[in-house]
């Protein structure tokens, strides 16, 4: 094993890295390829338009991967951070795309835009830090972990929009992979133990394929290369509303990466100062502005594979680095790329729970080290922020009758805990300073007990 600077510079062996990098791809595909699908089916886009969508979504992923993980310049955490589309910026794509004047075109100028003010803004957002103590984190990270469990829930019933979900034979595979996933970690050691999620998923994969659940018909049909350009659709267009609409989600993005980093720093035992911080928020306005103009759509740090860090206890970025080059490669390669699109969702979902799972517990362990004891105000920010980001979640339209500019704020239960955790710290305890929020992250990351 290499001796690097911190954890998160070790360098792996092929052999291992290949694998566990595959595993962070099969973890974030099926959410990586769900924004093109929505806003491609929205547009009425032909069939091969759509795949021209998730080619270059995939293409743009790896690319902004890279940088993310492996660091440019000013640009990137460097930490093990994958990158994919971010669901907060779905709503208003579709209410441009229903719009004549924009289309996607319209979306992409937009998407350009927001791109730009990311990168901007970044610096000042990163300045937020000291108003980020264990309380605030804990409570943020928590509901990040309660939220993904939706998603890991809806995958194991089969997929959200699925005519037959909660199928019983599609529950009995994903509880399969459940209990896969949890026999490798408890019996297990070293490696295997490492890419327990993997196997997992390839046991259920294979499940599916035995029981003809798995449709590969349309393999044949797909091409070996498929090369990505630039402005493959058209020069974007440019309106003041949807670039400001585009702007609005990209704050929201770039908050919820706070939260994913932080949890990440945590996680890996390499706590995350403010140079790191505006680095990987400088990154996350990148990628937006290469998936504008790559023919794709806003990116964020994908919080499954926050998760999926955590249930490993592989902390190298190369991983992700390797991820970011699978990433590349499936863009380019259609056929490769259709081989993963079949593993199913409810195959997914048994991995999805112990993962999402893991960063709800992430949360708590950060919440472990806040004072409660001498300070109950405390008590009343963790409780007031984690049930505002349930309000979402628990009842999608509590918000239905506010005015549609604000729905992506009030979409999003990670925000509005975030900006409640926030705003009540500072009025009951003051802002931290930023090294002391500095010196709580570090103490966290000491008493972690990795998987």
């Amino acid at each position: 094993m290499s001796q690097a600077s911190r954890p998160t510079d070790e360098m792996l062996p092929l052999t291992r890295l290949i694998p566990l990098a595959v595993q962070h791809v099969l973890v974030m595909y099926a959410g990586a390829v769900a924004v093109p699908l929505i806003v491609g089916g929205a547009l009425k886009l032909p069939r091969d338009q759509v795949a021209m969508l998730i080619n270059a979504d995939l293409f743009a992923c790896g690319i902004a991967t890279l940088i993310q993980s492996f660091g440019v310049g000013w640009f990137g955490i460097r930490l093990p951070v994958m990158m994919g589309v971010t669901f907060a910026s779905v709503s208003p794509m579709l209410a441009m795309a229903a719009d004549p004047q924009l289309g996607l075109l319209g979306i992409y100028g937009a998407v350009i835009v927001a791109g730009i003010f990311g990168m901007l803004v970044a610096p000042f957002v990163s300045r937020m830090l000291p108003f980020f103590p264990s309380v605030v984190t804990g409570s943020i990270i928590t509901v990040i972990g309660i939220t993904l469990m939706r998603v890991g829930i809806d995958w194991a019933g089969g997929g959200a929009v699925a005519k037959d979900y909660g199928n019983p034979q599609k529950l009995a595979i994903a509880l399969v992979v459940l209990l896969v996933i949890l026999g490798v970690i408890r019996f297990a050691r070293g490696f295997l133990q490492n890419i327990a999620v993997l196997i997992g998923i390839v046991a259920g994969y294979l499940i599916t394929v035995a029981l003809g659940m798995s449709d590969l018909s349309g393999f044949g049909a797909q091409s070996w290369m498929a090369p990505v350009w630039p402005f493959q659709f058209g020069f974007p267009t440019f309106s003041l509303v949807a670039c400001i609409s585009m702007c609005l989600v990209m704050i929201v993005v770039m908050i919820e990466s706070t939260g994913m980093f932080l949890a990440l720093g945590e996680i890996t035992g390499s706590p995350v100062t403010q140079a790191d911080l505006t680095r990987g928020l400088r990154a996350d306005g990148l990628g937006t502005l290469i998936g504008g103009v790559f023919n794709t759509f806003p990116y964020t740090s994908f919080s499954q594979n926050v998760g999926l860090v955590g249930v490993t206890g592989v902390r190298s970025r190369f991983v992700c680095v390797a991820g970011g080059v699978i990433m590349i490669v499936l863009g380019l390669v259609p056929k490769l790329a259709f081989v993963a699109a079949s593993v199913p969702q409810f195959v997914l979902g048994g991995a999805g729970i112990v993962m999402f799972g893991m960063v709800a517990a992430t949360g708590i362990k950060i919440l472990a080290g806040a004072d409660f004891q001498t300070n109950r105000h405390n008590l009343f920010t963790v409780a007031v922020s984690i049930g505002m980001g349930m309000i979402p979640l628990v009842s999608p339209r509590f918000f239905s009758q506010m005015p549609p500019v604000l729905k992506p704020i009030l979409d999003s239960g990670i925000l509005l805990a975030s900006a409640t955790a926030v705003v009540l710290n500072a009025y009951f305890n003051g802002a931290a300073s930023a090294d002391q929020t500095l010196a709580e992250a570090a103490s966290a990351a000491r008493g972690s007990n990795h998987v």
